[in-house]
């Protein structure tokens, strides 16, 4: 079984298509294929179910994909830590971003970065806190800069606490709560809602104030991509509660304090097993001691 070999089975998995997998891959069709049917021949199972309109993963292969992505990044990881050993630091560095991170300038601490490290790829992802968990605990992810309600526990991998900050209310200019001084949330539960959709970590900070003021509302809208968010609010239909720190990022909405609003704090994270080399110089110039 070759390194190679599961780099071709991922591509296939992830773009549902040998061809397509080819092009990602930058070889022909047949060459991609040819490796495959061997993996196959040598594991004696099918690892994918192929039809004429259709490529999708057996049994077998749905169990293969999640140990062989885990073993290509042992192997990257060993050669980050083989570089590293001798002062280099190189290779692909995997980094999570919620798009409302404020604790930290994400694009100017990149670019810092880069300007040290011009041999490490940084790979970019946007999401949600909870999937970057997951994926950071799995080995997905080598970082990742996530929000949480207060007080949630943070478990399998390691964390920085950035910040601690309160929601504020947020809403069009043209919104008859537009010109008020502060608001409480029972003025708030009278509201209709804009919000991330139900269960993520960005909408439980909010659902657990209301719910621990003994308040309902009434949420309208999910969303969540943030822009369509603020054009929502821009349009008047609604109101939404984020995090202060990341509201002068929407310079056309409106910002109310609140009484008792929800608390959020954004965390860096990291591997339970210690940060590959490239996440550890990241995190050492952002100040984050491991």
């Amino acid at each position: 079984m070759e390194l190679q070999q599961m780099r071709y089975v991922l591509a296939v998995a992830e773009h549902g298509s040998f061809t397509r997998a080819a092009e990602a891959c930058f070889v022909v069709q047949s060459a991609l294929s040819h490796q495959i049917a061997r993996l196959e021949q040598d594991l004696g199972v099918r690892l994918f179910h192929r039809t004429s309109r259709q490529v999708r993963l057996s049994a077998a292969g749905a169990a293969f994909v999640p140990i062989a992505r885990q073993c290509l990044d042992a192997a990257d990881r060993a050669r980050a830590e083989a570089a590293a050993a001798v002062g280099e630091i190189r290779g692909p560095l995997s980094v999570g971003v919620i798009p409302t991170v404020a604790a930290v300038d994400v694009p100017e601490a990149l670019r810092a970065f880069r300007d040290s490290h011009p041999g490490v790829q940084v790979r970019l992802r946007a999401g949600g806190s909870e999937e970057f968990l997951r994926q950071v605990a799995d080995g997905t992810l080598d970082l990742a800069f996530i929000g949480l309600p207060d007080g949630w526990e943070i478990t399998g991998v390691g964390s920085h606490l950035l910040a601690r900050d309160h929601h504020r209310a947020v809403v069009g200019p043209d919104h008859p709560l537009a010109g008020r001084k502060r608001l409480t949330l029972e003025r708030l539960a009278t509201e209709t809602f804009v919000d991330f959709p139900l269960g993520t970590a960005g909408r439980e900070q909010t659902d657990r104030a209301f719910a621990e003021a003994g308040l309902a509302r009434e949420v309208a809208f999910e969303a969540s991509d943030v822009l369509l968010m603020g054009r929502i609010l821009g349009a008047g239909l609604g109101v939404a509660l984020l995090a202060s720190t990341f509201v002068p990022q929407l310079p056309d909405l409106v910002a109310v304090p609140v009484t008792h609003a929800p608390a959020r704090t954004e965390h860096v994270i990291w591997s339970s097993f210690g940060p590959a080399p490239a996440a550890a110089a990241l995190l050492a110039q952002l100040g984050v001691v491991v």
